[in-house]
């Protein structure tokens, strides 16, 4: 998703006249668009940050490739803005940790960057702090701008936000509750991507499969993005298991260009942890459903999310977990240490399994994926 709000905001960029730079010492303006999924993404972001301010303001005429600033006054230090989830966040308490920062936007004011940079251009002294986190909805119309970092592939945003209110989770206070993008707007930016020469797209959402435009469901969505012209291979991620069925199983068994495959996070394989995390399912629902993907989706590539170290998570937790991996074998699993986000419910909960133990038992079931994914080969 953040990869995509990247080429959004480059895209808008681009058209106002703005010039890139993969070098941020030539740099006019730096932006960092965020995440705050995990902690140690934004101890990443502070530190990039300390580090991007000791740059000297980059003068050089003779250098072409410096981000311009739309025929606006070149400023005489770097801009720095901080945008997306920490933004939406922290809101203006980030100018008290990292006083260099400029301006702040939320994840729904993406939009809104290019003026502000302009605004802050034209004021030598930066004598104001910008930050823009009010925003509900996102104009649609900043999907279309044409700009993508690879030439064949594209990321298609069908849905924004998250309902689910998972108790770990941060996404829903800063992206906001789901919402789903019209179903003909979609496909509208999928054929301005196949006139590019894009052949091969990712679907995006919190939830995907909560997707609904009227009567169209996820399903009815595949069903027309699979009879599009020119596209030649489609995938989605990511899926939430109480909203995963036997008929989006069977369609994508019969959908030519959608791969067979499928991102399912189960987050844990203790029933009691699961309920904690509010997640809306239990252990045996979660198999039985696997074991439905494999017998309909052939050959079907299955993989997952594992949170590590929750709060109040026992030993006999763990080995739940660790025996949902050996039991359902993924073909890769993503695997995290709990840290406590801000807002969330699960920051009620003390953190109470030590350090020490999170990264035994994160190493316990990484080692354990790594044989079973070396199995599948």
């Amino acid at each position: 998703m953040n990869v995509r709000d990247s080429e959004v905001i480059c895209g808008l960029l681009k058209k106002e006249g703005f010039v890139f730079t993969d070098d941020s010492a030539e740099a006019d303006i730096v932006l960092f668009n965020t995440c705050s999924v995990r902690k140690h993404a934004e101890d990443k972001v502070w530190s990039e940050i300390g580090r991007i301010v000791k740059l000297p303001p980059f003068y050089s005429a003779s250098v072409g490739r410096r981000i311009k600033t739309g025929g606006a006054p070149r400023p005489t230090k770097k801009i720095i803005g901080l945008v997306g989830c920490m933004a939406q966040n922290y809101k203006e308490e980030i100018f008290k940790k990292a006083a260099n920062v400029d301006f702040v936007v939320g994840p729904s004011d993406i939009h809104k960057i290019p003026s502000i940079i302009k605004g802050l251009s034209t004021n030598a002294l930066f004598e104001r702090k910008i930050w823009e986190t009010d925003g509900e909805m996102r104009p649609d119309e900043i999907y279309h701008t044409g700009f993508y970092e690879d030439k064949t592939h594209a990321y298609v945003v069908i849905s924004e936000g998250c309902s689910n209110f998972c108790s770990y989770c941060v996404v829903p206070y800063v992206r906001g509750a789901l919402r789903n993008r019209p179903g003909q707007k979609i496909i509208k930016e999928i054929e301005e991507g196949i006139e590019k020469g894009i052949s091969s797209i990712t679907l995006l959402g919190q939830n995907v499969n909560a997707y609904k435009d009227k009567e169209v469901n996820f399903v009815k969505l595949l069903e027309t993005i699979n009879a599009l012209k020119g596209l030649k291979e489609f995938s989605f991620i990511t899926s939430h298991p109480k909203d995963t069925s036997l008929e989006l199983f069977k369609t994508m068994n019969q959908l030519n260009k959608l791969r067979k495959y499928l991102h399912l996070p189960v987050q844990s394989g203790s029933d009691r942890i699961l309920e904690l995390m509010g997640r809306g399912y239990t252990r045996k629902f979660y198999l039985d459903l696997t074991a439905d993907y494999r017998k309909i989706v052939k050959p079907g590539i299955l993989t997952t999310d594992i949170i590590v170290g929750f709060p109040g998570e026992s030993e006999k937790d763990f080995a739940d977990t660790e025996a949902l991996v050996r039991k359902i074998e993924f073909d890769a699993a993503y695997i995290f240490k709990y840290s406590t986000r801000p807002h969330t419910k699960a920051e009620e909960l003390p953190d109470d399994v030590e350090r020490q133990e999170k990264e035994r038992r994160h190493r316990i079931i990484l080692d354990l994926q790594r044989k079973i994914s070396l199995k599948k080969k």
